[in-house]
């Protein structure tokens, strides 16, 4: 092979090594290098006809927002945090899905239900390059587990940049209230 054809050949390697997607921010970062979703599924069988304990939460999200009369959109990435607020038992998560500006459903982020130990936080990451959701994005919670002393808090935090200026601003889970 001459020098012209390895050179060719080591430019592709590269150019194609360099073309692998980008890895999940939520595995990046977790301590196992796995997904926190994943590592938290419930792999026993859980015995739920004791739980007094079931809520839904509305959680808003802002996956991009407006910054001047131009109507500049500036893409933000959230932090969905889940935290079970009760120093002797878990928490159950049953559904985390998340629902554009419309309304419409886009993704479910679990395909098991979760169940978050005492103390324990979930945080999970929405990349600001996934923009499906809008300015009017919310996630549906579903949780539950032994009584009252269960209950989480559920928070958002985004934060994004315009210019030179770096913004971040936090929203609440508000309970749902079912008719």
């Amino acid at each position: 092979m001459s020098n012209k054809n390895t050179i060719k050949a080591f430019v592709i390697v590269l150019l194609l090594s360099g073309c692998s997607p980008q890895q999940d921010p939520n595995v990046a970062l977790s301590e196992r290098q796995q997904d926190p979703i994943e590592q938290l599924e419930i792999t026993k069988n859980v015995d739920r006809s004791q739980f007094s304990y079931k809520e839904t939460f509305y959680v808003p999200i802002y996956s991009d927002i407006y910054t001047d009369r131009d109507n500049r959109k500036v893409l933000l990435s959230a932090t969905l945090s889940v935290r079970n607020t009760t120093l002797k038992h878990p928490l159950f998560i049953n559904k985390i899905d998340y629902y554009d500006t419309d309304g419409a459903f886009v993704k479910s982020y679990l395909t098991k239900p979760i169940e978050l130990p005492a103390m324990g936080t979930l945080n999970y990451i929405v990349e600001k390059e996934e923009d499906k959701g809008g300015s009017g994005a919310n996630f549906i919670i579903e949780v539950e587990g032994v009584d009252e002393t269960v209950r989480p808090v559920i928070e958002a935090v985004m934060i994004g940049n315009f210019s030179n200026k770096g913004f971040a601003f936090t929203t609440e889970g508000t309970p749902v209230i079912h008719q």
